[in-house]
C-alpha cells in the first residue's frame, strides 16, 4: 500500500487562465478503459485499452502507469482525432490520473499529451474529479474511493483539497470471475483504517458519517459496495454511473475552463 504519506509527491492541478481556447477534451486514462468527455456531448469514447487489445498486448497503462507511450499516444491521438479533429491549437486538455501518480507516469502523460498538439493541459486528480461529478458541495471532508481494475485509492478531501491518500495495487481484474471481492473491500478497510489512526483533526471520521463516495467499475458491483459498507460500518453514497464518475468530473471543470476563458477582461474605469 502505497501513501501520501511515504513522501510520494502530490502535484495539484494548475487552472489558470486559458485565453483563446474555445473547446476541449476530458480523458481518464485508466488500466482497463479511457474514457473521453466533450462539453454538451458527454462521454465521446470508451475505449478498452487492456492486455491483449489492440495497443499492446500488455496495455500501454499497467496498475494506473504508463508503460507504453507509443500505443498510448495512438490511442489517445485516435480519441482526439475524432473528437476535435486535426488541428486542436484552440483546445484544451483535462486529464486526470491517480491521486499517487508517480514521477514516471506524469513524465509519461505530459510526453503524450504534448504530442496531441493542445493549447494547453491541465491535469486534474482522480479524487477530486469524483468529487465535482458526485460529492457534496458543503466543503466539508469527502472520503473518495476509486475502485478500478488494477487499482483501488482511498483519497481524504478537505475543503476541496487533498488530506490523505492511499493507493493499493489490487482491483476488479484480480478477481476471478466466482470470487468474492474480498481482498478489494479488505484494501479499502485497511487504507481508511491507516488514514484514521493517522487523523490529528477527526476529519476521517466526519467522511464517514456522511459516507464515502465511491466510483470506478468496482462501485457497479453490490457486493463490492455492500461489503464496504458493512466492513467501515458507514452508507455509501454513488452516483448514477460510478464507472464515468471521474471522467464526467473532469468535464464540469474542464467547463469551467471553457467559460473563464471567453470572458474577456474588465476594461479599466475612468476617473469622473
Amino acid at each position: 500500500m502505497r501513501s501520501l504519506r511515504d513522501g510520494q509527491r502530490h502535484v495539484r492541478s494548475v487552472h489558470r487562465q486559458h485565453r483563446g481556447v474555445t473547446r476541449g477534451l476530458a480523458i481518464d486514462l485508466g488500466s482497463s478503459r479511457t474514457r473521453a468527455w466533450i462539453p454538451g456531448q458527454g462521454v465521446v469514447a470508451d475505449t478498452g485499452n487492456g492486455p491483449g487489445g489492440e495497443y499492446g498486448q500488455g496495455g500501454p497503462v499497467r496498475r494506473g502507469r504508463i508503460v507504453d507511450t507509443e500505443s498510448c499516444g495512438r490511442m489517445l491521438g485516435r480519441i482526439a482525432d475524432t473528437a476535435l479533429g486535426a488541428d486542436r491549437s484552440d483546445a484544451v486538455i483535462v486529464f486526470s490520473h491517480p491521486v499517487l501518480a508517480g514521477p514516471e507516469h506524469r513524465a509519461a502523460a505530459r510526453e503524450v499529451l504534448a504530442a496531441l498538439g493542445p493549447s494547453s493541459v491541465i491535469v486534474l486528480d482522480s479524487a477530486r474529479a469524483a468529487a465535482a461529478c458526485a460529492g457534496p458541495q458543503d466543503g466539508g471532508p469527502l472520503l473518495v474511493v476509486d475502485i478500478g481494475a488494477e487499482l483501488t485509492e482511498a483519497t481524504l478531501l478537505v475543503d476541496g483539497r487533498v488530506r490523505d491518500a492511499r493507493l493499493a495495487e489490487t482491483g476488479l481484474s484480480d478477481l476471478e470471475p466466482d470470487d468474492p471481492p474480498t481482498v478489494v473491500v479488505r484494501a479499502v478497510l485497511d487504507m481508511v483504517m491507516a488514514m484514521w489512526q493517522q487523523d490529528r483533526h477527526g476529519a476521517v471520521l466526519g467522511a464517514l458519517r456522511k459516507g464515502p463516495l465511491l466510483a470506478g467499475g468496482g462501485a457497479l458491483r453490490p457486493d463490492v459496495t455492500d461489503g464496504i459498507a458493512v466492513r467501515l460500518g458507514a452508507p455509501v453514497r454513488l452516483s448514477d454511473d460510478p464507472a464515468t464518475t471521474v471522467v464526467r468530473g473532469a468535464g464540469l471543470f474542464l467547463s469551467s475552463v471553457l467559460r473563464q476563458a471567453t470572458v474577456a477582461p474588465a476594461l479599466p474605469g475612468r476617473a469622473g
